[in-house]
């Protein structure tokens, strides 16, 4: 990995005509200064070092890459022992290391806001401009294009992670399901998951959702005990040491295999996600591999007779969006939504802008694919009574509600797989895992 490093930092530098400084961000306290939550350095400084070091700033200059790090307190080595001096460190990463309170900027430096206050308080004290976090400063659009470049398509070593990352949620959901039975709380179901990526050195990638409320597409809670008949849905992830992500989504039952009503949805959003891998290739914009899996399911419901009408046209006027309001997936790396901080500026390619229809505007990305980038792939039906009870989006006699309420036991199913865009398809890295 250290050769990777090196060869990223050798690349950003390629593409850059001024000096780039690049925070790793700082730990955040839970309720008291000593007692912080757990570090994730910033994923544009893992790119580029590969290792969560608190505070530290990497600057790019004159073809040269220099870390600058506080110096421990110290009594630090009696609470955290021994660490590397900094000719070790300096070795290990494969650059110099300096005092962060050597570093001078020059006046046209670059940089990229860090996501704590504190970090970029320091980062605007030091290049004499005010940064905001989420907000990319004209003077820094250089830089964000540049890493969005680099990071777009991945290179070995980052799918080596990636597939890792796989690897460990696999086994994750396979814990999850061998677990679900009527009478078990969603934490439990969330602590098995936990132990697989426990074993292997990983964490989560994001918050997990472990719910029995499908329909809420970020449930956070836990609590809930499962019962004969539920569908629960598992939306969750490993991370990596390296703080590469998976991002994985099954729907299954509890107690019991799929009830009639419950089957014929599953299999409808399985044959939308299997329509929309199939359109994964290079050369395919990414909207329309979402619009690939819309027509399905309006298909799908069609030949249910959930909907009526042409499924061409109830996806042209976002009908399907009443059960499928959100896009296909996003970009995956080493953030689970790769690049959201940068905004549509990564998520959307040239020429591309966010849609204002309802069926559309909630499509993370938008690019024309490319060998090396990695994509989630994630098709929906929801039953949300705030969408299917606004009367500003009443379809009339194209949506049957008394179909509709034959499949009361289904709230919410989603499935979701990593797929990597190869020379000529896409290759799933989360097809070990059944789907149903």
């Amino acid at each position: 990995m250290l050769t990777a490093h090196v060869e990223r930092r050798r690349r950003l530098m390629a593409r850059l005509d001024r000096p780039a400084l690049i925070a790793a961000g700082a730990p955040q306290p839970r309720n008291y200064p000593a007692n912080t939550q757990p570090f994730r350095a910033s994923s544009h400084f893992l790119y580029l070092v590969g290792r969560p070091l608190p505070g530290c700033f990497l600057l790019l200059a004159d073809g040269e890459a220099t870390l600058y790090r506080e110096p421990p307190p110290p009594d630090d080595a009696l609470w955290h022992g021994p660490q590397p001096d900094a000719a070790e460190l300096g070795e290990a990463l494969g650059l110099k290391l300096a005092p962060l309170d050597a570093l001078r900027l020059p006046p046209d430096t670059m940089s990229l806001p860090a996501m704590d206050a504190a970090t970029v308080a320091r980062q605007s004290r030091l290049l004499g401009r005010a940064l905001t976090p989420g907000r990319i400063d004209p003077t820094d659009l250089p830089l964000a294009d540049a890493m969005i470049a680099l990071r777009l398509r991945h290179d070995a070593a980052a799918v080596a992670e990636l597939r890792a990352a796989a690897e460990a949620t696999v086994a994750a959901h396979r814990a999850a399901r061998a677990a679900l039975r009527p009478g078990i709380a969603e934490y439990a179901v969330w602590a098995e998951m936990q132990a697989e990526f426990t074993r292997r050195g990983m964490g989560a990638a994001y918050a997990p959702i472990v719910t029995r409320r499908g329909e809420v597409l970020h449930e956070r809670g836990l609590h809930r005990t499962l019962e004969a008949g539920d569908l629960i849905l598992i939306d969750v992830g490993a991370e990596t040491a390296g703080g590469w992500a998976a991002d994985v989504t099954r729907t299954w039952p509890v107690g019991g295999p799929l009830s009639p009503t419950q089957a014929e949805l599953h299999r409808v959003v399985r044959d939308a996600q299997a329509a929309a891998i199939a359109a994964v290739k290079p050369g395919v914009r990414y909207r329309d591999v979402h619009l690939t899996a819309a027509v399905s399911l309006a298909a799908g419901l069609v030949e249910l007779g959930i909907l009526r009408g042409d499924p061409h046209e109830l996806v042209a006027d976002d009908v399907h969006a009443l059960f499928f309001p959100h896009g296909i997936g996003h970009l995956i790396g080493l953030d689970v939504h790769d690049m959201e901080d940068l905004g549509d500026r990564a998520g959307y390619g040239p020429g591309f802008t966010r849609s204002a229809r309802f069926g559309l505007g909630y499509l993370r990305l938008d690019r024309v694919l490319e060998p090396g980038m990695a994509v989630t792939i994630e098709p929906g039906f929801y039953q949300v009574p705030a969408i299917l009870d606004d009367p500003a989006r009443d379809p009339g006699d194209r949506l049957d509600r008394a179909t509709l309420a034959k499949f009361a036991d289904v709230r919410g199913i989603r499935i979701e797989d990593d797929v990597l865009v190869t020379a000529d398809g896409a290759d799933v890295l989360t097809e070990a895992l059944a789907r149903v």
